[in-house]
């Protein structure tokens, strides 16, 4: 099953200075049908206008991933943690027992990123932060796994829960497999470009919810960079 969920028709807010779209209930929005995608709890398409961003704030017992589409994003934690994650990279919160942390566009440009929330397989453990760049070119026409919490990924960022976070780049006309199998689920957004998932078109910002394949197929309808949640269902 392919259920394609139009960007038009994401709940959010327009903050000003931070225009916030929910691929799943968050915040103000909350829609019963669309609490979660297995493990997957979370999905924020957020547009943050230059020199802004989120002052200090706490989190506990959630895998947050930070996938940038354009601009960066500069990261500051009551753990002494500092780093600059930049356009296509990726940086993974471990929020644990309990973490504070910032996040800033301290760029002159608008940045705009993916917010990623995966439920964790045990509560109460050690926060922890990290980020790596993910060239682009690696992910040509494949998908790589970018933050992982499954057995063989050894080169992804880590995460403490069944779930993969992967990232592809896909040129027009392309097609590759993703291998998904038996009781997992499959959350797909192209950051750029449209595809077909099996023959349904999801246009850029699109979400594809995917369950009850073994495999699915993704072709690029024009030049895509796509992010992919596969976990357990």
């Amino acid at each position: 099953m392919i259920e394609r969920r139009p960007f038009a028709e994401l709940g959010g807010e327009n903050h000003g200075w931070l225009d916030a779209k929910h691929h799943f209930s968050f915040a103000g929005y909350h829609d019963p049908a669309r609490m979660h995608w297995g493990a997957l709890r979370v999905w924020n398409d957020d547009t943050i206008a230059a020199n802004t961003g989120f002052p200090p704030h706490g989190h506990a017992d959630m895998e947050i991933i930070t996938y940038v589409r354009e601009g960066a994003i500069t990261h500051e934690d009551n753990l002494g943690n500092k780093g600059r994650t930049e356009a296509g990279d990726v940086q993974v919160m471990s929020a644990g027992s309990g973490i504070r942390h910032a996040e800033y566009n301290r760029e002159p440009v608008t940045t705009r990123i993916f917010q990623i929330w995966i439920m964790p397989n045990g509560r109460g453990k050690p926060p922890a932060w990290g980020a790596k760049p993910f060239p682009k070119a690696d992910r040509a026409g494949q998908f790589v796994a970018l933050a992982s919490g499954l057995p063989g990924d050894d080169e992804a960022l880590p995460i403490r829960t069944d779930a993969r976070v992967s990232g592809a780049t896909i040129k027009a006309g392309q097609t590759t497999t993703y291998q998904l199998g038996a009781g997992r689920r499959a959350y797909l957004v192209p950051a750029e470009g449209a595809v077909e998932v099996d023959g349904v078109r999801i246009d850029t910002r699109d979400g594809a919810a995917i369950k009850d394949v073994d495999s699915f197929s993704v072709t690029a309808l024009s030049d895509a960079e796509v992010v992919l949640v596969d976990s357990a269902a």
